[in-house]
């Protein structure tokens, strides 16, 4: 997920110390053959990454493309308990990045005439799920994909993230999402503002299942197979290592600059989420999407174009397309996403003006406060410097 800080309140009120959290997915060290790159950009980008790591960072890996060059690198570990070094061939969380993925699937069966954009998601959804939602029929398809809808955020329900954390190894429902806004009322009239909530890419997956009948196959086929991806996995299994090439993820649990192991935690939640999350993929394979999506390879021309139609905040910024926001770094205009988790946290962007991609993910959780983030915050933005060339 995306945005956590809304849990914050909750999470120190309820945590609970458990052995459970700390729970070893038996990673080991992946077998990484590909030469460390030698660019003096790579050199200088290694150097800001082992910086980080320093800081506190268990591991860290980025990948770039850049005229025609795809670097991979890595610094830290990939699990502390034993001293695995981080290669770029390890699985990490991509969280939120996830939605670009969700939204491609959309986009696709738009195309294909089976999705109206501008349909009410009355018309696509199953009769339980629509008696949860009494404004159905205000809402579109395409009011989903911008965050535009008006629903309410299920991970801001106190009692959802009691749950969570007080049953670590518990599998959430899709459906179960949704009743923690249940008959609730709308925060703002449909597609009147812009408001980032996960529950908007919950649904489109549920009406993507509904078309499809497995949206996560069709998402396979129709995304990672066409694009060759071979290490990108999405509705992990719970607990399963993948050939012991998945990351473990760590928090700061009382953001006092201690780092714990969260990783059945945080395999767990992801292995919950559908739409909104739920992808785990190598830095390499994260580009090669992002890439293949703004090349064409994916939707056409024209449905990229929708993607890239901005909603703008109230300031007259441009926030969030379909399925990709828009940023900047170093005043540098950036397409792509973020993701950010209880045990991960990672970014996906493409630079457009200087046509560089760029991933960059950690296995240490962002949704709780810590000083190593603080510190770790200069760093960052060295990283951008390198990456961006400044």
């Amino acid at each position: 997920m995306k945005n956590y800080s809304y849990l914050l309140i909750f999470i120190w009120a309820i945590l609970i110390t458990s052995p459970t959290f700390a729970q070893d997915l038996n990673v080991v060290q992946c077998n990484d053959s590909k030469p460390v790159p030698t660019h003096p950009k790579t050199i200088a980008l290694q150097q800001a990454m082992d910086d980080l790591t320093a800081v506190g960072i268990p591991g860290v890996v980025a990948a770039i493309y850049e005229e025609g060059n795809l670097w991979t690198l890595s610094s830290g570990l990939a699990k502390i308990e034993r001293q695995v070094p981080i290669q770029p061939c390890h699985l990490v969380y991509t969280q939120s990045i996830a939605k670009s993925y969700m939204a491609v699937v959309i986009m696709q069966l738009t195309e294909e005439g089976k999705i109206d954009l501008h349909g009410k998601i009355s018309d696509y959804l199953p009769k339980d799920i629509l008696a949860m939602l009494p404004h159905a029929d205000r809402i579109t398809v395409k009011m989903l994909l911008n965050h535009t809808s008006g629903l309410r955020e299920y991970n801001y329900d106190p009692t959802y993230v009691t749950r969570l954390l007080q049953n670590p190894e518990r599998i959430f429902q899709p459906e179960e999402y949704i009743q923690y806004i249940a008959g609730k009322e709308l925060d703002f009239e449909p597609g009147s503002r812009y408001s980032y909530r996960n529950i908007n890419y919950v649904l489109l997956a549920l009406i993507a299942d509904q078309i499809t009948g497995d949206h996560g196959k069709y998402m396979e086929e129709h995304i990672f197979e066409k694009l060759g991806l071979k290490s990108t996995y999405y509705k992990i299994r719970q607990g399963d290592s993948y050939e012991d090439r998945l990351v473990n993820g760590y928090w700061d649990r009382h953001s006092n600059g201690i780092v714990e192991n969260a990783s059945v935690l945080q395999n767990t939640n992801v292995a919950s989420m559908v739409g909104d999350d739920g992808i785990i993929t190598t830095a390499e394979e994260a580009i090669l999407y992002l890439k293949g999506l703004m090349e064409g390879k994916l939707v056409s021309n024209e449905s990229l174009t929708l993607m890239k139609e901005w909603v703008l905040d109230k300031n007259g910024d441009p926030q969030y397309g379909l399925g990709l926001d828009y940023t900047t770094f170093l005043r540098e205009p950036a397409i792509g996403h973020s993701g950010g988790g209880l045990g991960s946290g990672s970014q996906l962007y493409y630079f457009p003006e200087k046509e560089i991609y760029m991933f960059f993910g950690i296995n240490l959780g962002t949704v709780t406060d810590s000083p190593i983030h603080q510190d770790a915050e200069k760093i960052v933005e060295e990283i951008y410097g390198v990456v961006l060339g400044r």
